[in-house]
């Protein structure tokens, strides 16, 4: 059990305003990276970037949806050309979805312009308030990497 002290807020209220805020930096992040993929199909790529090409099944566990959404989203990738299908080097029964040269070039374009967004931004902030951003970033990566109880 985590001991709050008299000058900490009330546990509701920091809920609610780090809700709020990182929604909000979400959506300004969505819109310095203009383009016609949405936040689940981003992620996707990301993923598939990162860990190499995957079965719907592990993307589907992997970010957290139903299956059925995540075959919606490879999809409407797959028409994109983003990800292509790939046979399982051991399973034949078993299809994987590979992130593809266009699809890499698309994630590079919206990262390079949400980066760029983020470092004119933060160049206008006071630098101490830029190490209180820095010092937050670990446990910023805590909240997203923790499981529903």
């Amino acid at each position: 059990m985590t001991r709050v002290s008299e000058s900490t807020p009330p546990l509701e209220n920091v809920v609610s305003d780090l809700a709020l805020a990182v929604g909000q930096l979400l959506r300004r992040l969505r819109i310095a990276s203009p383009g016609d993929l949405n936040l689940s199909q981003s992620s996707v790529l990301a993923r598939l970037e990162r860990e190499g090409p995957m079965t719907t099944a592990a993307l589907s566990r992997a970010e957290s949806m139903k299956p059925q959404s995540m075959k919606t989203i490879l999809a409407s990738l797959e028409e994109e050309a983003c990800v292509e299908r790939e046979p399982h080097p051991t399973d034949g029964r078993q299809i994987l979805f590979a992130i593809t040269r266009k699809g890499l070039n698309e994630r590079k374009r919206r990262t390079a312009a949400k980066r760029e967004w983020l470092l004119a931004t933060l160049e206008q902030f006071d630098p101490q308030d830029v190490a209180t951003l820095a010092a937050a970033i670990p446990l910023i990566r805590r909240l997203g990497d923790s499981t529903l109880p």
